[in-house]
């Protein structure tokens, strides 16, 4: 008896994982959204209105060592030189956000 529930408890384990739905992409469309709302002041474009030498181009973000979903995010959230922090769009909006740079830069803006 004690096998027959165990067997039956596993093959419950396994199907609650194996439907679980994949975890949500980060939405392009709203993170554009996001950025026309708060970053295309500065960043119109994929430019750098405050620093022309560090646009959002791929290869700009390459040479800073910014062409990462984890550098990109950490530095809208927290801000760095003449950037202001972002905290207050939150953490989908900030990663909805970075998903449309990192895309943007990927298409050459």
């Amino acid at each position: 008896m004690k096998k027959l529930l165990s067997i039956v408890l596993l093959a419950i384990a396994f199907v609650v994982v194996a439907v679980q739905p994949p975890a949500l992409a980060a939405d392009i469309a709203h993170g554009k959204q996001i950025f026309t709302g708060n970053c295309a002041a500065c960043h119109i474009g994929g430019k750098n209105s405050i620093n022309p030498t560090k646009t959002l181009s791929k290869a700009d973000l390459e040479k800073w060592g910014m062409f990462s979903e984890e550098k990109i995010i950490y530095q809208v959230t927290n801000g760095k030189a003449a950037m202001p922090a972002f905290k207050r769009l939150g953490a989908t909006s900030i990663e909805d956000v970075t998903a449309y740079v990192l895309d943007q830069a990927e298409k050459g803006w």
